[in-house]
């Protein structure tokens, strides 16, 4: 496994590659490429479609079966893992039940017009322009899975087993892993934030610690993260302790009857405090409250708000 963090292909084993994108903060996602023999599956697609191709070209340049990508994998419903799905539409596409409802309620075109009227939305719009400023949302299809699943799916790509294990809800609504389990290699989506904070759009938080413990249990050698660079199993345990940590900190600060955002300022993180992206701890701490009973906002505007309040 490749020590560094660099953009493109690193090889996991023969015929399996994760595709890497530093710095894999906002936007910027992981993927990956399964093949045997003639036969390829991909592990998501990227946040738009100049990027999608320019991964796609890469895997082509590595792998014959790159060629005609005959099934594709959507993790979970954010558009940094669905939106270049036009590019693979000939393609089987597969997710959880969940995910392709979710993937139908945020298309491209709703960033894209949340992006034009940026000016107008004040804090929340200046730091939507300032995050998502690479990508371009314009004139995308929405290109929804062919074919979805509940709790696992086992396929065969080539002589390879791949297995499809939903997760969710937790990241999203419709959380799923694929699992090469002859290879120990697991592609996580974005249970897994590696070197960045996590941000709960669905959660119970609960359910995501079960999730962390899920892969744990699965025993994988090479983790490949939905953000940042490749892992191990110790990167799920740093994880998991982060989610236990942040539950019982905000849980005192509930039941002191602090707001999300007082909370979030108040929380010291100790071993996390390096870990980027910050500005998410307070997206957490209203996931929590809900979790902990509140009737809190959830929608994304609100919470992107506030987020943008905490990044100053």
């Amino acid at each position: 496994m490749p020590s560094s963090y660099v953009k493109g292909l690193h090889e996991l084993a023969d015929g399996v590659w994760a595709y890497l994108q530093p710095d894999g903060g906002w936007g910027w996602s992981n993927a990956g490429l399964v093949t045997g023999g003639e036969a390829s599956l991909l592990v998501d697609t990227l946040f738009d479609l100049r990027l999608t191709a320019e991964m796609l070209a890469a895997m082509r340049r590595v792998s014959p079966a790159a060629e005609h990508i005959g099934t594709v994998v959507n993790t979970h419903a954010n558009g940094d893992h669905c939106y270049g799905n036009a590019l693979v539409a000939d393609a089987e596409i597969l997710s959880t039940a969940r995910c392709a409802e979710e993937m139908g309620q945020l298309p491209a075109s709703t960033m894209a017009a949340m992006l034009r009227a940026a000016p107008t939305l004040g804090q929340a719009g200046e730091f939507l322009a300032r995050i998502f400023a690479p990508f371009d949302f314009e004139d995308v299809p929405l290109t929804l899975p062919s074919r979805t699943f509940e709790g696992e799916l086992v396929l065969r790509i080539g002589d390879r087993t791949v297995s499809l294990v939903e997760v969710g809800p937790a990241h999203t609504a419709g959380d799923a892993i694929v699992h090469l389990p002859t290879e120990g290699i697991v592609f996580t989506g974005d249970i897994l934030f590696h070197g960045g904070h996590p941000i709960v759009w669905a959660g119970p938080v609960a359910n995501w610690v079960r999730a962390c413990d899920r892969i744990l249990a699965l025993e994988p050698t090479v983790v490949v993260p939905g953000h940042g660079p490749l892992a191990t199993r110790a990167a799920l345990a740093d994880l998991k302790g982060y989610f236990e940590f942040l539950t019982h900190e905000a849980r005192i600060r509930f039941d002191d009857g602090m707001a999300p955002m007082d909370a979030a300022r108040d929380i010291d993180l100790g071993p996390y405090a390096g870990w980027g992206e910050s500005e998410r701890l307070v997206a957490n701490v209203h996931a929590l409250y809900r979790d902990f009973g509140a009737d809190m906002p959830s929608d994304a505007l609100t919470l992107m708000g506030e987020m943008a309040a905490l990044a100053g």
